[in-house]
């Protein structure tokens, strides 16, 4: 029998991502999403395949999660509220979703006892100065004040229930922090960087880099995170442990939008917008981001693959296939 899996979050970019690298190998995939920030069109090509069946629903019902959870052998939790801009804009809606969404999950896989990788984000380790982050690092966070790191708490928050859960009830979990996915299936419609640069760059318009550009990230390239996620699910080393998930090139913003701008040959000029101008006022961000990825090579033997030029070329092609600039 093939194995039964469900992705919350499906329509997203990185759950639609998912769901094709699973259904290649084999799997029956069953997906939920409530299109809030997913998009339906980046599951009509998964719909055409027999072994994938999306639902529309919310992990805040409760009923549906309860019966999905009840049908698979596993759960990989990528339902979330995401994005600077989309956060910053329904600040409750967003921790309602994070928080609450991800305690009903937790709930139905202890019910039914199924294996269950819940997904954080780098968030968490808000404005720590020390470089790389490993798994074990303080959090260094700002004031309550600013709805910048409502995110990062709620995230935290659904790594203590998930731990807690593992820790006291035996739930087989895992926990994966990521560090700016990127590659096809990303739009920039939620302030997403590398989408919103490369649609900016193809048609000619200013490509906006917030702050002063000296800010530096790292980013992972989509099928490098999904084989990383997938790694974790199979891997029983991974029970009980945060693994974090991310590219090994650093780069500043501002070198990210010259390289997007040259490697797509686009005369777009590029301008700085204050965070004031761009998020209002008291925005509140972290000079610098890197992910130590030693814990993921020791126990998953995972190792990004692909290359930032890799992923500005297919979020690119991407874009341009589906003429989604923004």
């Amino acid at each position: 029998m093939k194995p039964r899996t469900l992705i919350t979050g499906a329509a997203g970019f990185i759950g639609s991502n998912l769901a094709h690298f699973l259904l290649e190998r084999g799997e029956e995939v069953y997906g939920l999403d409530d299109l809030s920030t997913g998009s339906r069109g980046n599951v009509e090509d998964l719909e055409k395949n027999s072994g994938f069946h999306f639902e529309t629903g919310s992990i805040l019902d409760e009923e549906p999660l309860k019966r999905l959870v009840g049908t698979v052998n596993s759960v990989y939790h990528l339902a979330a509220a995401v994005g600077v801009k989309y956060i910053l804009q329904r600040p409750f809606e967003s921790l309602e979703t994070n928080v609450e969404g991800t305690r009903n999950v937790l709930r139905c896989a202890l019910l039914y006892r199924k294996r269950v990788l819940v997904t954080s984000s780098s968030e968490v380790y808000g404005k720590n100065p020390r470089m790389p982050l490993s798994e074990e690092d303080d959090r260094v966070l700002g004031a309550t004040q600013s709805s910048r790191w409502s995110y990062s708490g709620a995230k935290a928050l659904d790594e203590f229930m998930a731990l807690a859960a593992h820790r006291t009830r035996g739930l087989d979990v895992r926990i994966a922090r990521l560090f700016n996915v990127v590659g096809p299936g990303q739009t920039g419609r939620y302030g997403m960087v590398l989408p919103t640069f490369v649609s900016q760059a193809l048609e000619g318009r200013p490509i906006t880099v917030y702050g002063d550009g000296s800010q530096t990230r790292t980013f992972c390239h989509v099928q490098d995170a999904v084989e990383a996620l997938y790694a974790m699910m199979q891997s029983e080393k991974a029970a009980g442990e945060i693994i974090n998930v991310g590219g090994g090139e650093e780069i500043t913003i501002r070198g990210l939008a010259e390289r997007v701008k040259k490697m797509l040959a686009s005369d777009s000029p590029v301008s700085v917008v204050s965070y004031r101008e761009a998020y209002g006022e008291g925005f509140d961000d972290m000079p610098r981001r890197v992910p130590s990825l030693e814990k993921a090579a020791r126990l998953l033997d995972w190792r990004p693959q692909r290359t930032l030029d890799d992923a500005i070329r297919d979020t690119a092609d991407f874009i341009s296939s589906r003429k989604e600039i923004t």
